[in-house]
């Protein structure tokens, strides 16, 4: 099992130009915490996200991490899948272990095991443009597993696609991180996904990154689609809703 990393943010800061993003956030996150981050458009849940995953720099406040940064892998899952075209699903997969110098018959070793936990173990000679958009999705998440992260950071990575495929993809994730329990950051615009995948949601207001609720989600460990349908889920919906209106 993959144990997660702790977090803690303080005071950090964001600005671009005169724009302050983000004012002053304090948040810690647990080790093997699943974390949705949530807010209308604009407020900086996904700045947040780059400054955590170290693809942008805080103007002001620090972010510590246990372990220290560089001595764990992390791994960031965009909205769009960004396959290299010319790349089958196998060796898109292997990408980050062959860029870590990992031999060939051991990343594709990897790779297969992690195309396997999301169901497309059958797909590996097929090429991006031969895969659907949920498929692309799953090569992406392979793709980050497949170096052990201890931190997985997803950037609203299922909302281009039909809610039957993000549906099942939800229960996918959530499943992957019942088995390894590394640190998740989930940022998303659904109110029902977030309450759906995470054991905790941060709403954050509208300017300034301010949050405005930290609530624990009040819903069983193994979540599957029939949970969709059950009040405990609508309680913890209509908590996020009210945060953000």
């Amino acid at each position: 099992m993959i144990a997660g990393v702790s977090l803690r943010l303080r005071g950090v800061r964001k600005t671009f130009q005169e724009l302050v993003v983000i004012a002053g956030m304090d948040l810690s996150i647990g080790a093997g915490e699943f974390l949705a981050l949530l807010g209308p458009s604009g407020c900086g849940k996904s700045t947040v996200l780059r400054m955590i995953a170290g693809l942008t720099q805080p103007s002001g406040g620090s972010i510590e991490t246990e372990p220290a940064a560089g001595r764990y892998q992390r791994a960031f899952v965009f909205q769009d899948a960004h396959l290299l075209p010319w790349r089958n699903v196998l060796d898109n997969a292997a990408l980050p272990l062959e860029l870590l110098g990992v031999a060939r018959a051991e990343r594709e070793k990897t790779a297969r095991t992690a195309l396997q936990q999301v169901g497309l173990i059958e797909a590996v000679e097929r090429f991006p443009a031969q895969l659907s958009g949920g498929m692309k999705m799953r090569v992406s998440l392979a793709r980050a597993l497949v170096t052990e992260p201890r931190l997985l950071l997803l950037d609203e990575p299922f909302a281009a696609l039909d809610e039957i495929t993000r549906f099942h993809l939800d229960v996918q994730l959530r499943e992957l991180w019942r088995a390894q329990r590394m640190t998740v950051i989930f940022v998303t615009h659904s109110i029902s996904e977030a309450a759906f995948l995470a054991d905790r949601a941060v709403v954050m207001a509208r300017g300034g990154g301010a949050i405005r609720l930290d609530r624990i989600m009040e819903l069983p460990d193994e979540r599957t689609n029939e949970l969709r349908g059950d009040p405990r889920l609508g309680v913890e919906m209509k908590a996020l809703l009210g945060a953000i209106e």
